[in-house]
C-alpha cells in the first residue's frame, strides 16, 4: 500500500491534489466537478480546516497525480 506523506507546514489547502486525484474523480461527482468531495468514505485526500488531509490512504494506486498537482510541493507518495 503506498504511503501519502502530507507536509501540513507547506501546504495552503489549495485543493489542487484533492481535485486532481483519479481515485477521487471517479468516486465522488464533487471531486469531479473541481469543488472537492463531501463524503469521506471513497476519497483520498480532502481539505479539512485548510490543510489537505489522508481520508483513505488504502485506495491510493500511487499513480503521484497528486504531487505532481501541488505547487508547493506539501505532498509526497512513496509506492
Amino acid at each position: 500500500m503506498p504511503e501519502i506523506t502530507v507536509y501540513e507546514e507547506r501546504c495552503h489547502g489549495c485543493g489542487n491534489c484533492v481535485v486532481a486525484c483519479p481515485v477521487n474523480a471517479a468516486n465522488s461527482p464533487n471531486a469531479w466537478g473541481g469543488k472537492g468531495p463531501e463524503e469521506d468514505d471513497e476519497v483520498v485526500l480532502k481539505v479539512v480546516n485548510g490543510t489537505v488531509t489522508v481520508v483513505n490512504e488504502d485506495l491510493c494506486k500511487a499513480c503521484f497525480t497528486c504531487e505532481r498537482a501541488c505547487p508547493v510541493d506539501a505532498i509526497e507518495v512513496k509506492p
